[in-house]
């Protein structure tokens, strides 16, 4: 019987998750009280095979209930039922624009600040994060990358030994990504905005990213990016992480860090990593 724990921070993705889950044959149940778990393991272990796919969701909703999920999974592994633990989590800043746009309160910040709830929830959870099986980052996931996520995961039986590489193009006027690992500025590559054919084209545009590669400091810039990434990235899992994002910088956002963002993604890709491509200002009116 395959069981699945799936918790972690409020407004991370938990919900949609175990959505994703039942449609790929799990039987599954939101916010079940710790103490319950092992309860309903037994029940579904009696089921004849019937139910073998299981997924959990339980977390702080669960108000004091929620401090006895130590002791409940030790009570699973005694019963001698094995289970992986999701956990989803996402930037301070990317959740507090959730439950913003949601209009939700969370659930640990009564009267206060949603950000004191976020730091609240994070101290509590450190445990049990500590022991999860799996750690998927939302941050920079949009519904569908979500979903292959936990289709990789769960179906295709991938681990979580590879690094999540998220490769974010922005535009400097907007602001730099709060959550960048590593921020590389492409300004000083010729800018296809001031070419009036282009300008309302993109890094998506075959014209544009012609234009933005034939440059030979571009061809350059791309083999030494690469180069430096490739270097990186198995130091970055030897220290324990699990994503990586790489903020990539014009004016604009809409052209040039496109366009270098696109091709290294396609570059990371032929090599075997698993990428997930945001372009953050491609649509700001500025740009056009």
């Amino acid at each position: 019987m395959k069981f699945v724990i799936i918790t972690g921070l409020s407004g991370a993705g938990k919900s949609q998750a175990v959505k994703f889950l039942e449609d790929l044959g799990f039987f599954c149940v939101d916010n079940l009280p710790p103490a319950l778990i092992s309860k309903f393991a037994d029940i579904c272990s009696q089921s004849r095979g019937s139910i073998e796919k299981i997924a959990i969701v339980t977390d702080i909703r669960g108000g004091k209930f929620f401090d006895q999920l130590q002791s409940s999974l030790d009570e699973l592994e005694k019963g001698g039922f094995y289970y992986d633990i999701l956990f989803l989590e996402a930037s301070d800043e990317t959740l507090i624009k959730r439950f913003k746009t949601s209009r939700r309160m969370h659930p640990l910040a009564g009267d206060g600040r949603i950000i004191r709830g976020i730091k609240a929830e994070r101290k509590k959870l450190e445990e049990i994060k500590a022991k999860a099986t799996y750690i998927i980052d939302t941050t920079n996931m949009s519904t569908s990358q979500l979903k292959q996520e936990i289709v990789h995961l769960f179906v295709e039986g991938g681990k979580n030994e590879k690094l999540i590489v998220n490769i974010i193009s922005f535009g400097f006027k907007y602001g730099i990504p709060l959550d960048g690992d590593l921020v590389f500025d492409v300004r000083f590559l010729p800018n296809p905005y001031y070419i009036e054919s282009m300008r309302r084209h993109s890094g998506h545009d075959e014209d544009v990213r012609e234009y933005v590669m034939k440059w030979p400091e571009a061809s350059v810039f791309m083999e030494k990016l690469l180069d430096m990434v490739e270097f990186l990235i198995p130091y970055y899992i030897k220290e324990g992480k699990s994503q990586l994002v790489i903020a990539i910088g014009c004016t604009g956002g809409r052209h040039r860090s496109v366009t270098i963002s696109n091709l290294l993604s396609q570059k990371m890709r032929e090599k075997d990593h698993r990428v997930i491509v945001e372009h953050r200002d491609i649509d700001e009116e500025g740009n056009c």
